[in-house]
């Protein structure tokens, strides 16, 4: 693998980068909760308005040594080495030598391309590749924790335990979405295994100790602390802890430790412009793998909730444009044939409460719904016209579901021709012709973005040319007279921005456009 920089990397020996655009990240440091207490906020307000500097209580932060916990955890702690069979060049690219030749066997010694192995699998043009990885033991009877990408595609998985013994091991389930992969290792004898902890406790400024197989080079512990908590990279069901103990390609799946010697993350990827450590590694929160864990370990596959909903976070000024006085919670973008569309949900609400919590955002819903169990109801309320909504949903199943959602249609009507230019974009009406260059369905009512002027607010918020905007203020459009009644009605309502819904390459997401004076 060739790193470039700003590079997300699965820390493994086999690992795959992963962009994280500047706007992905200014995005989450915006969104990013903090870990100071009330409290202690208080406290250091009230040093200020004194004029004092801040103080860090009076105690020992620095261990002596990590020795005695590492001794402690190390027995559970595995290094896993998979192999795959994978293609090898056919016969004709290499030399051509007749079977059994004295030349093949010369030529297959120095590893010439094309000469295959004299055994079955060298007849079938195949040969053997290695991957390394980590992993950790979570119950007496041989279950064992790893990433799914350290063994995704492996035909054999060998486990090598602290004290030298090498086993087999076999795939209970695994769940890409989260990175993690069951495996059970036979034998009579039981093995020493660690535990869970709780990751929501983890501090940023906490001490937690890696372990696993960096490179290759066996067992191997660094220490860190918590740099960040409830970090996402590029997954539906992200929540990391951001650490800067030292972990390399290796080091996937392997625990991360708090100082009593429970698992409070998996080591899974690392930022990095070289490919090696810099300081800035990420471990999923045990809070999601437990849960994924248990239901690996019951049914050999993950059985999450599903709305059926595309959401996304409510800003300030899409909560202005809608009238609404909400500072949180997840809106509804679109809503398809389902759950939510039974329970009646509708595009435009807003969730601010799931299963009797408060909803802060939409990567919380997310969670939230994957956690609950499918079919079973469960209470949801929504702001609707800035008005609280309440309602009963019952929940299916989203591995059942997944790619089988079908989008809401725009009500369709006589459009006009021509273009037009508003808030910063010349736009023209969306037709068959153009909705099948956008490879968009050819139904599909809107109004389609032809140019965006670069210094203008639609710029700003993202929009490009390709984009079909087919709601405004809550309302289809299927004209341009339609979008100019709309900015009218926001405007005499006192209202600075409209609400417009975007579609890009079919993905739905709402945008709050300011609106111009008169």
């Amino acid at each position: 693998m060739k790193p470039i920089s700003r590079n997300v990397l699965t820390a493994s020996a086999l690992a795959l980068s992963i962009g994280l655009g500047v706007a992905g990240a200014q995005q989450a440091a915006e969104n990013e909760p903090t870990d100071i207490s009330p409290e202690v906020q208080q406290q250091a307000q009230e040093a200020a308005n004194q004029n004092q500097p801040l103080q860090a209580p009076a105690t020992q932060v620095m261990p002596d040594s990590f020795a005695d916990l590492v001794e402690q955890v190390a027995p559970a702690v595995v290094n896993i080495t998979t192999v795959s069979v994978v293609s090898q060049p056919a016969f004709g690219q290499g030399p051509n030598f007749p079977e059994g030749s004295p030349f093949s066997d010369l030529f297959r010694d120095f590893g010439i391309p094309g000469i295959p192995d004299s055994g079955p699998e060298g007849r079938r043009g195949q040969q053997r590749s290695n991957a390394l990885g980590s992993g950790f033991v979570i119950s007496a009877d041989g279950f064992i924790v790893t990433n799914n990408h350290v063994i995704e595609g492996a035909d054999e998985i060998e486990i090598e335990f602290y004290s030298g013994e090498k086993k087999p091991a076999e795939v209970i389930g695994t769940d890409p979405k989260t990175d993690i992969a069951l495996l059970k290792v036979m034998s009579d004898e039981n093995f020493p295994f660690v535990e869970f902890g709780d990751s929501d406790t983890a501090r940023m400024g906490d001490w937690v100790l890696a372990m696993g197989n960096p490179l290759g080079q066996g067992f191997s512990a660094s220490t860190g602390i918590v740099s960040a908590r409830n970090r996402e990279l590029a997954g539906t069901y992200d929540d990391y802890l951001q650490t800067d103990a030292a972990i390399n390609r290796g080091n996937s799946g392997g625990p991360l430790f708090d100082m009593q010697g429970r698992v409070v993350g998996v080591n899974t990827a690392i930022l990095s412009p070289t490919g090696g450590s810099i300081g800035i590694g990420f471990s999923m929160a045990s809070n999601v793998v437990t849960k994924v864990v248990d239901q690996l370990q019951e049914y050999g596959e993950t059985r999450r909730g599903w709305l059926g909903v595309s959401i996304q976070d409510l800003t300030p000024d899409m909560a202005e444009a809608m009238g609404m006085d909400a500072s949180g919670g997840a809106m509804i973008s679109e809503v398809m044939d389902g759950p939510a569309k039974d329970a009646g949900l509708e595009a435009g609400d807003v969730v601010i409460e799931f299963a009797g919590g408060p909803v802060a955002d939409s990567g919380e819903l997310v969670r939230r719904v994957a956690d609950s169990p499918a079919g079973e109801p469960v209470q949801i309320a929504v702001l609707r016209d800035d008005e609280r909504v309440e309602m009963q949903v019952t929940l299916g199943r989203r591995e059942l579901a997944e790619g089988q959602g079908t989008a809401s249609s725009v009500t369709a009507g006589n459009p006009d021709d021509g273009n037009s230019d508003m808030m910063g974009m010349s736009l023209s009406v969306l037709t068959p012709e153009i909705a099948s260059e956008l490879g968009a369905p050819g139904d599909m009512k809107g109004l389609v973005v032809r140019e965006v002027a670069p210094d203008s607010p639609a710029a700003e918020k993202g929009l490009a040319a390709g984009d079909v905007i087919v709601e405004a203020g809550q309302q289809p459009l299927v004209a341009l007279s339609d979008l100019e009644t709309q900015i009218s009605t926001a405007r005499d309502a006192g209202r600075k921005s409209i609400l417009l819904l975007i579609r890009r390459a079919g993905e739905p997401r709402f945008v709050a456009l300011p609106i111009q004076e008169d």
